[in-house]
């Protein structure tokens, strides 16, 4: 899908049409850029013990409020950045790039806490869910911005 784009001069007549592509669908590049982009905030965050004793220190409540923080921030970027005239028509592919985004950034920190063995899955799963989560939040915040650059 792309838009046209007229260019007119100073009498208001049409000199030129630019073909721009929507970039509303979530492709396999895009999905590929959100993995790149979560790790490059992911490394530096999940390698250290502040973040490992962050997530085993702050309660639930505020775990989630980071889940929710996490998940705003990215859809006012999507949505500013990739959807704000065409929301109507594309809500779907909205919603799909949002959770996609989030996703796969919880995807890449959870793959690193485990090489590191920061995760302890089977012993204290909520742990391991805590400290994804505060490790997540930079990881999406970067996995979303270099989603946008195209």
């Amino acid at each position: 899908m792309h838009r046209i784009i007229p260019i007119v001069d100073k009498a208001g007549n049409v000199v030129q049409r630019l073909v721009k592509p929507l970039e509303v669908e979530f492709r396999l590049r895009d999905a590929l850029q959100t993995v790149v982009g979560a790790s490059i905030l992911a490394i530096p965050a999940a390698y250290t013990e502040e973040t490992w004793d962050l997530g085993s220190q702050l309660p639930a409540a505020n775990i989630v409020g980071i889940a929710v923080l996490s998940i705003f921030f990215i859809a006012t970027f999507v949505y500013y950045n990739f959807y704000k005239s065409y929301f109507a028509q594309f809500k779907a592919q909205y919603f799909i790039r949002v959770i996609a985004t989030y996703l796969i950034s919880l995807l890449v920190v959870a793959a690193l806490l485990a090489l590191v063995d920061k995760t302890p899955w089977g012993v204290d799963n909520a742990l391991a869910i805590k400290r994804i989560i505060v490790v997540g939040f930079p990881a999406a915040m970067s996995a979303t911005v270099a989603d946008a650059i195209k």
